[in-house]
C-alpha cells in the first residue's frame, strides 16, 4: 500500500467511524471503486485506533469520571451507585459479546463477509432500521437511565458491526434509540462502548500487519494519523449535529450507496470480490 492510498484511505475511516454509514463498507468499498487491494481487516481494526483516541480526547473528561469513579467504587462501596462507576460496569460487560463473536467468526469477517454484495445488502437493510427506529422511537432516556440491561442491549447491538455495512455506531445508536434514549445519549454511550473492543481488535490485528497484508507498518500508521484528526473534527461535527437533526440523511445515503454498490456489481463495473489480489 502506498503512502497516497493510506492517506486517502484514512480520510475515509475518520470521516465515516463514527457517522452511521460504516467506514469499513467505505474502505472496502473506495478500494474496490480505485483498483486497490482491499486493504484488509487488519488495515481498518488498526486504524480504527486512531479515531478511538478521538473518542478519548473528546469525552475525555466522561472517560476520565469513568475509569476513576469505577476503580474507587472498588473499595469504596458509596461510589457503587454514581452512574460512571455502573457505565464502567455496563461497558465492561457489553463488550463481551461482540469479543466472543469476533474471535468465534474471525475468518468470516476476514473472508465471506466482506463481499461488496453483502455490504450493499447492509447498508439497505440497517439504514432502514436506523431510519425507522429513530423516527417511531421514544426520547426521554439519558446516560444517567442506564441499567445493567440496557448496557447489554447496547453490547448485543454492537455485534452487528461485525458485519461490514452495518456501521459500528449505527448499530450501537440503533439499540440505544430502541431503548429510548435520546440521540446524544445514544451516540454518547455508543462510542464509549466502542473503545474496549475496538483498541483490543485493532491491537490484535496489529500481528497481522506486515505479513500477507496489503497495508505495511508505514501506511498503517499515516493512515491512523490521519484518522485520528479527521475523526476529532467529524465527531465534534456530530454531536451538535444530532441534537437539533434526525439520522434521516444518513439513512437516505445508506441506500443510495447500497443501490450504487449493486448496480456497479450488476453491470460488471465491480466484482463481488473488487480490489482482492490486485497490486
Amino acid at each position: 500500500m502506498s503512502i497516497f492510498e493510506a492517506v486517502v484511505l484514512g480520510l475515509i475511516q475518520g470521516l465515516t467511524e463514527f457517522l452511521p454509514v460504516s467506514s469499513s463498507a467505505h474502505l472496502r468499498v473506495f478500494a474496490a471503486f480505485f483498483g486497490w487491494s482491499d486493504p484488509g481487516a487488519a488495515f481498518t481494526a488498526v486504524s480504527q485506533i486512531g479515531t478511538e483516541l478521538a473518542v478519548v480526547v473528546y469525552f475525555r473528561k466522561r472517560v476520565w469520571a469513568i475509569i476513576s469513579v469505577w476503580c474507587g467504587s472498588l473499595v469504596n462501596r458509596n461510589l457503587r451507585g454514581d452512574v460512571n462507576a455502573r457505565m464502567g460496569w455496563y461497558i465492561i460487560l457489553a463488550t463481551i459479546p461482540i469479543g466472543v463473536l469476533g474471535l468465534l467468526f474471525e475468518d468470516q469477517i476476514d473472508g465471506v463477509f466482506r463481499d461488496l454484495r453483502l455490504i450493499a445488502l447492509s447498508l439497505i437493510l440497517f439504514g432502514l432500521l436506523l431510519g425507522a427506529v429513530d423516527h417511531f422511537a421514544r426520547k426521554q432516556n439519558e446516560l444517567e437511565d442506564l441499567t445493567l440491561g440496557r448496557g447489554l442491549t447496547f453490547g448485543l447491538f454492537q455485534t452487528l458491526a461485525l458485519i461490514p455495512g452495518v456501521s459500528r455506531s449505527g448499530a450501537t445508536i440503533t439499540g440505544g434509540r430502541l431503548l429510548g434514549f435520546t440521540r446524544p445519549a445514544a451516540a454518547e454511550f455508543a462510542f464509549l462502548l466502542a473503545m474496549p473492543a475496538v483498541f483490543a481488535s485493532g491491537l490484535y490485528k496489529m500481528l497481522d500487519i506486515g505479513g500477507n497484508e496489503y497495508a505495511g507498518w508505514g501506511a498503517t500508521i499515516v493512515g491512523t494519523l490521519v484518522a485520528f484528526v479527521i475523526g476529532y473534527v467529524v465527531i465534534a461535527w456530530l454531536m451538535r449535529f444530532i441534537t437539533t437533526h434526525s439520522f434521516m440523511p444518513f439513512v437516505y445515503y445508506r441506500i443510495a450507496l447500497g443501490v450504487l454498490i449493486i448496480v456497479l456489481v450488476t453491470t460488471g463495473v465491480l466484482s463481488p470480490q473488487g480490489g482482492a489480489g490486485v497490486g
